[in-house]
């Protein structure tokens, strides 16, 4: 028989003994379970526990070239949610960022982005390096177009979105509203339809009016352009070759379009073409591109086999005197192939004190539905001399478009389907 004291060096908390212990006793079972004969023995373990996840505090202060603090300045742990900004004295603080090398990223609008690497050790404060950043001279100072002329970024205050040709829209475009397409905020574009030279609806923060029209004023070169007398097209954009615009400017409030008055109630888009540079070389650019365009999927119907057996088991007398011995693919004889080429050729550069940009270009673009083509050409002329020691500037644009645009009876697609 075990005496009862054996059973504390074994780890038990309470033991119960009604009759002798015989056998081996079972050690790390949590459950009461019989040992030996009789023995009813309930045993309490302390509850496992689980080592938390390592992680640490990164403290840091942020200064400028002349060491004053910086603040407002965003700090984020690269690859993840953490974060913080600086305060008044520029210093920050980001806790729970787990042990391990890591990055942190510093920015600051009209400041250059800083990247610093900090190890964190399990549960103890890292004090990140003193970090400097630069002003971004280049950022502060960029020229933004509005309605009053030119203004430092840093100095507008208005709502303005510029995109450059570096942030168009890639790939196979046919309309200058194309390249801005998703790129702007609040600008919603909306094409009246996929055949060539459909026309393209702008609106600006939404609709304003009802029954009148919500479409935008353009403003082309500094020439102001609405959708009066330019029957055919959808909007003025649509005159323009997209390889010849530089930037769009997107006006959206009350301070930007002041300039415009009522005609700019729904907002500007102010569009500036390529031109040449004063001392450049004389380069010549060629460019072409060419695409095609499938039908994805053509509506399940019946042929002409099928849609007569149909006739002959069901219809009347009347119905199948009616029917003939054709089998046409309707959709497919309505549908084709669309093959779209867009040539352009530009030179520019200066000759003497007179820089020049001269472009031509040529597109052809077919619908998927026979009979619906596009063809556009374009030219463009444009001199900016600077004369009087700098003292006057002269530009001087010429540009003209011819288009040739057919359309097809819509109609004839539900026809074909039907």
């Amino acid at each position: 028989m075990l005496p009862l004291r054996w059973l504390r060096p074994l780890g038990a908390g309470r033991a119960f003994l009604s009759t002798p212990v015989i056998g081996i006793l079972a050690v790390g079972s949590a459950a009461a379970a019989p040992l030996g004969s009789g023995l009813n023995w309930p045993v309490s373990w302390p509850a496992a526990s689980v080592a938390p996840l390592a992680t640490g505090v990164v403290n840091g202060r942020v200064v400028d070239a002349k060491s004053s603090p910086l603040p407002g300045v965003t700090v984020v742990v690269e690859g993840t949610t953490l974060g913080a900004t600086t305060n008044e004295e520029g210093v920050f603080s980001i806790p729970n960022v787990p042990a391990g090398q890591h990055t942190l990223v510093y920015s600051s609008v009209g400041f250059t982005t800083a990247r610093i690497s900090v190890t964190v050790l399990d549960g103890k404060p890292v004090q990140a390096p003193l970090t400097t950043l630069g002003e971004n001279a280049q950022a502060l100072s960029e020229a933004v177009v509005v309605g009053y002329g030119t203004q430092r970024r840093q100095d507008v205050t208005g709502s303005i979105t510029t995109i450059d040709s570096k942030q168009f829209v890639k790939g196979q475009v046919t309309n200058p509203e194309q390249l801005v397409q998703g790129k702007v905020a609040g600008v919603q574009i909306t094409t009246a339809g996929g055949a060539p030279g459909a026309g393209s609806q702008i609106i600006i923060r939404g609709g304003s009016s009802l029954s009148a029209s919500n479409s935008p004023l353009f403003v082309i070169d500094g020439v102001p352009v609405t959708n009066d007398g330019l029957a055919g097209a959808g909007n003025p954009l649509s005159l323009i070759n997209p390889n010849d615009i530089e930037s769009i400017t997107v006006l959206k409030d009350a301070s930007a379009t002041a300039i415009y008055g009522v005609r700019a109630s729904n907002g500007v888009i102010i569009v500036t073409t390529k031109k040449g540079l004063a001392g450049e070389a004389i380069r010549v650019n060629v460019s072409t591109q060419h695409s095609i365009a499938t039908v994805a999927k053509y509506v399940p119907v019946l042929t002409g086999d099928q849609f007569r057996d149909v006739v002959l088991n069901n219809g009347n007398y009347q119905q199948q005197a009616l029917l003939g011995t054709e089998n046409t693919d309707w959709q497919r004889a309505i549908y084709r192939p669309a093959y779209t080429t867009d040539n352009n050729a530009s030179v520019l550069g200066a000759l003497g004190k007179v820089p020049f940009r001269a472009s031509v270009g040529y597109l052809s673009q077919q619908g998927l539905l026979k009979r619906n083509d596009l063809n556009r050409y374009t030219g463009n002329l444009s001199l900016t001399p600077v004369l009087l020691d700098g003292n006057l500037r002269v530009e001087l644009n010429v540009k003209g478009s011819w288009i040739d645009n057919n359309f097809s009876d819509q109609s004839a697609v539900g026809t074909a389907v039907g």
